[in-house]
This record gives C-alpha cells, structure tokens and sequence, in this order.
C-alpha cells in the first residue's frame, strides 16, 4: 500500500442497508476513469457484512465481492450508510473497523457514514461532515466530535462528505492530491463536472444566503435568528442585533418574508424540532429544550398548531426517504454494542 496516496489502495466500500447508491457511483466513476490516465491503478471492492447483496435506498439489490471477513487487508474503506447508520454497528463490526484503524487503514463516511464511525467511537478528535438533513442529530448525538457542513472533510486519516454528487468533488479532491490537478481536471471533464468544488464550500446555503433581497439589515437579523434557534430571543434583541428599531424590524420582516419576526423564529424552532422528533429518539421534553421552548406543555401545542399533530405522533415508522429513528440509549454518552 502506498502510504503517500491520499486514496490508499485497496479501497473498500462498506454497503449499508439502504445506502444512497448516487453516492456509492459518484465515488466509483471517478476512479474508473482515472485509471485510463495514470500509471498505478486504483483497486477497489464492494463489501457487505455478510457478503449478500444490499437493497439500497431504492430497495435495489446490490452485490458485493465480499464479506467483511473475506475483505483481506485495505488501505482505505469508506462507509456508505443512509438510513439508520448506527443499527449495523454491532461488536462484529466495531471489532472490524477498530482493527482496520489499528491497522492504519485510511477510514471514511459517505453520506451519513460517519455516525457509523463515531457509534464504533473512531472519530474522537477528527473533523467530520454528514448529510446536511442529520447535522443538528450528530451534534446532539456526539457532541464532543466537530461536525462542518462542508462537502467533505479530509482530516489527516478520516475521509467524510456529505453524500450525493458532493462525492465526485471529494474523489477529484483525491485524485489531484495521489495524481496531480491536471488529471483530475481530465477526470472532471468526463464527469461533465464544470469545476471541482473546494472541501469548505457548503452543502446547502442558509436562509439569509439564500434570500432574493439584499437589505444587509433584514440578513444580519436572519442570521442571528438561525444562529439561536435553542434559546428564546425576543425581537428587540434581534432588531438590535440589526441595527434596527422593532418597528422597523418587523416592517422589514413583513415585507419581504410575509410573516412577523416572532413567527419566523418559531417556524424554524419547530421545522428543526421535527427533524429531531423523526431522527433521533431524543425524549419529547429533551427536543422541546433544545429547540428554545420553555415546557413541554407549550411545545406541544405550537407543534400540533403547525404540523397537525402531537410531537409524539412523530415516533411511529419512517416514511420514505426518512432515516428511522435511532436508539438514544446507545448514544456517545453510554456507549454500548448489542
């Protein structure tokens, strides 16, 4: 294995039931056709637990070349995991992953991948991304690991990003570091990729990033609203923040987002308590805290006014495309396997 190579061969896909399979083919093309180009090829296999075939998201089969015991020696492997990442991780594979590391095999996620990295408690001390839908439920989850929105994280031998086409800029990434930019410039030209996009670019833009308008007022209150969605802050504090009067703040809000500052605030409040609700199994009054409301009592009510429902009503089975609520008795703070 050549340890100068950011991208160590072989490398090993880990499949997890109902991975994103755009992720695991963002990953594979790239390297296919940089072999057409250099001298010393990229090898890779597909691995599964089991070595049986994975239904990905889309309940496709997917065959694998090996189990994780037949999967010899690796110089990297990159975990593909989408919904419920952490249910796989068993002492089995703890056992597994911690002897690769052990081994100093390059380690990495893809998509939510990194849960279950840091479930197998391999990711202390690194810098990590996830899938922007699961950043606030890694943080309340492993609070002690930094997670970015970035694309992906190269943080000296982990590997993370975000999933989806944020793979290929995160393969390029690579593939310049191991063979220079130009062939990787040749790979993103096949790949119809018009630019190769930096690790520190954002998976998704803010609300404020995002608005049409550009009075730097009215962003510089939208962006002290989505930094303290925990805590409750009234609009004289948020019309200060801005360098505005209340009066004025809540004309601004009114025009050009069509509500009062107050509902806008509670409006992400609840938005992000219901991403909680459905990923994780945090308890009710623990969701409700952490979303800046001051009881359960009044939680409840501003959820069911919203969303037409009790917040516990959000615990019964995943819908599609939803990442099934994840076992909080077995999270960072009380580390167990099954």
């Amino acid at each position: 294995m050549n340890a100068s190579r950011l991208l160590r061969n072989p490398i090993g896909f880990l499949l997890l039931p109902r991975f994103t399979v755009i992720a695991l083919s963002s990953a594979i093309e790239p390297l296919r056709i940089a072999n057409r180009y250099v001298t010393t090829k990229y090898v890779w296999r597909l691995i599964s637990m089991d070595g049986a075939p994975v239904p990905d998201g889309n309940g496709l089969p997917i065959q694998p070349d090996c189990s994780i015991e037949r999967a010899g020696a690796l110089g990297t492997l990159l975990v593909c995991a989408d919904h419920d990442p952490e249910k796989p991780v068993t002492r089995r594979l703890a056992a597994w992953l911690r002897a690769l590391d052990h081994a100093g095999t390059t380690l990495g996620g893809i998509d939510t991948g990194a849960f279950t990295l840091a479930r197998a408690g391999l990711l202390k001390g690194r810098r990590v991304t996830v899938h922007w839908e699961v950043v606030d439920v890694f943080r309340e989850r492993y609070p002690g690991i930094e997670v970015t929105q970035s694309l992906f994280e190269a943080d000296r031998d982990r590997l993370t990003c975000a999933g989806g086409v944020a793979v290929i800029d995160m393969m390029l990434h690579a593939i310049a570091a191991d063979h220079g930019q130009a062939i990787a410039a040749r790979v993103a030209e096949h790949c119809l990729h018009d630019h190769m996009r930096n690790a520190s670019e954002l998976q998704r833009m803010t609300l404020a990033q995002g608005a049409r308008h550009r009075n730097t007022k009215l962003l510089a209150a939208i962006r002290h609203v989505e930094s303290r969605l925990d805590t409750v802050t009234g609009t004289h504090e948020i019309a200060l923040q801005a360098g505005l009067s209340t009066r004025q703040l809540a004309r601004l809000f009114r025009t050009h987002l069509g509500e009062s500052p107050a509902r806008y605030m509670l409006r992400l409040r609840l938005e992000r308590s219901r991403q909680l609700l459905r990923r994780t199994a945090m308890p009710v009054v623990e969701v409700a805290i952490a979303c800046g409301f001051v009881s359960q009592a009044h939680f409840s009510r501003r959820y069911q006014r919203m969303f037409g429902c009790a917040p516990r009503d959000e615990r019964g089975a995943p819908q599609p495309g939803q990442m099934p609520v994840m076992d909080s008795e077995k999270g960072v703070g009380n580390f167990q396997l099954p």
